[in-house]
């Protein structure tokens, strides 16, 4: 080789050697200082460089390539080094001779390994955070299609961790994260990966050896790790957790999405008090509730919310004296929904506040209708239904006085009727409700009495009217010798309060007879009539008043 091209080796500031490969047999035919202080070798012999890529130069050189650029790692695990190794050809007609340099990328790619290190470590815990967890999980997962892989993850839970934060402060939480992930991973087998992935939150991603059983006994131990109470400063803690179980599978290729399914679980798992592996039936409720929800929403703000009016009869004459509105909804293609279906999902997304708002409103303005077209009262009166979270959230009686205001009623056309979960939910708010309710003149009923827990010194103190008696004590009574005494202890307790009762539910004439003759007031059925929409309900009342 020239001279020229000999100096020029010496004076690259990175290792850097011309290469022959002649008659199968590798030559270094000159190299720089820097490439022998790297301990890539003086001679091909004894070059670690040549050893271990070898074949790729020896490729190159009979190629007809140009460049040749590849990653190289040199050393053991603790001490490895990274290359940027960069074959060239010295000229076109020097056939069996190559130049080779290297870049040493270790300092970067260490830095680089060291901040993903750092991403996807929780600080607080030294543990894999949510990114990590999710990149471990994403590897199984990639792996699982390689080769058959069983796992699982599990999302565990701490159940009311806030209030220890919000007692002992954040330093004491900090301190009880740490100490729960030290019992954690002392609950766990030595090649399960564990995270922190949210505040109060932890991660589990599991091989199954011998099945599903695996994810249920872990389960249990980090349950028993966690009987035992923590002790900060002067306080014994006892922390109870909800775990969440999801089990990998082929239909679900997404981190994330096995995460979301163990997070449901733990939903259930809170319900129920212990470990619940996720169901894709349950999962499929909840977004059919969802859906139901965001249609719900839009239903009430485009004014598609209608209701519909049940009869309620003085049984002894049989003279209609009330009705009971009842919201009904269909949707834009005209599927009807029940009410069994849409107020629970009303309930759990707090759109039932906005729904009773409305149902109070509609009520009023259908009422002041009928008595204009009555020309005068039209001699009924209307009941409308109050949910224990409405009660909670919102303030009923001004929106009651501004309904009846606003369409010229007096409160004692309107009757609102309370269930016994309402007052059990929060009794002393709710009855001062019920007194700023009874100061406006409306009538109050207690729904589905004796279905629930009942506190009869609250019944004896709050304002209530009408004890309503539900349609489980009254339907097939008549063959049912505890349902009738069932009854009778209901009408003899309302008697002694100075309460009416109303029956629920009577479906024949012989029910309304027998429930007039043991003191009943008034009753409601499909004997009088189903509920009816807002017309017809009146043409029932002009007929009856006939």
């Amino acid at each position: 080789m020239p001279e020229v091209a000999s100096a020029g080796i010496d004076l690259l500031p990175i290792p850097a050697a011309v290469v022959s490969f002649l008659d199968g047999r590798f030559s270094i035919e000159t190299s720089n200082r820097a490439f022998r202080i790297a301990g890539l070798g003086a001679t091909a012999e004894k070059s670690p460089l040549l050893a271990s890529i070898g074949a790729r130069v020896s490729g190159f050189v009979e190629g007809d390539s140009l460049r040749d650029v590849f990653s190289w790692q040199f050393g053991e695990a603790v001490d490895c080094r990274h290359f940027q190794v960069t074959i060239a050809r010295i000229s076109k007609d020097d056939l069996g001779r190559c130049f080779i340099t290297l870049v040493d990328q270790t300092a970067e790619l260490r830095t680089e390994h060291n901040l993903r290190r750092e991403m996807m470590t929780d600080s607080l815990t030294g543990l894999a955070n949510r990114a990590g967890f999710s990149d471990h999980l994403e590897s199984l997962i990639g792996d699982s299609k390689q080769q058959e892989v069983h796992y699982a993850v599990l999302v565990v839970d701490l159940d009311r961790f806030s209030r220890v934060n919000a007692c002992l402060g954040s330093m004491a939480g900090d301190e009880l994260l740490i100490t729960v992930a030290r019992r954690l991973k002392g609950a766990l087998r030595a090649h399960d990966l564990l995270a922190r992935t949210g505040g109060d939150e932890f991660g589990i991603l599991m091989t199954l050896d011998m099945g599903p059983g695996d994810a249920e006994h872990v389960a249990k131990r980090i349950q028993a790790a966690l009987s035992t109470p923590f002790r900060l400063s002067d306080f014994e803690i006892r922390v109870a957790c909800s775990i969440g179980i999801a089990f990998g599978s082929a239909c679900v290729d997404d981190a994330e999405e096995l995460i979301r399914h163990a997070q449901f679980a733990v939903k259930r798992s809170k319900i129920s008090g212990r470990p619940e592996a996720y169901q894709t039936q349950a999962f499929d409720i909840v977004r059919e509730q969802f859906g139901m929800e965001t249609a719900l929403r839009r239903a009430l703000d485009r004014g598609q919310m209608r209701l519909t009016f049940q009869p309620i009869c003085d049984l002894a004459t049989g003279e209609v004296v009330a009705f009971e509105s009842l919201a009904r909804w269909a949707d834009e293609k005209g599927v009807e929904y029940s009410p069994n279906e849409f107020i629970p999902v009303a309930e759990e997304s707090g759109l039932i506040v906005p729904l009773g708002r409305w149902a109070i409103e509609e009520a009023a303005r259908i009422l002041a209708s009928w008595d204009e077209r009555a020309g005068g009262d039209c001699g009924v009166k209307l009941a409308v239904n109050l949910s224990a979270i409405q009660l909670q959230r919102d303030t009923i009686a001004p929106i009651v006085e501004r309904a009846l205001s606003s369409n010229g009623l007096e409160g004692s056309r309107f009757t609102l009727e309370l269930t016994e979960s309402a007052l059990v939910s929060d009794p002393d708010r709710v009855a001062g409700i019920m007194h700023a309710l009874k100061g406006l003149g409306t009538t109050l009923a207690m729904d589905d009495f004796g279905t629930g827990y009942s506190n009869l010194a609250y019944l004896q103190k709050l304002p209530i009217d009408i004890l309503k008696i539900d349609r489980s004590f009254v339907t097939g009574m008549l063959a049912d010798r505890d349902k009738v005494a069932i009854v009778r202890a209901i009408l003899s307790l309302a008697q002694a309060l100075g309460m009416q009762t109303t029956a629920e539910g009577i479906e024949s004439n012989e029910l309304a007879q027998t429930l007039a003759a043991l003191g009943c007031t008034y009753g409601q059925g499909f004997v009088y009539a189903k509920p009816l929409e807002a017309d017809l309900a009146y043409a029932l009342l002009e007929a009856r008043s006939r």
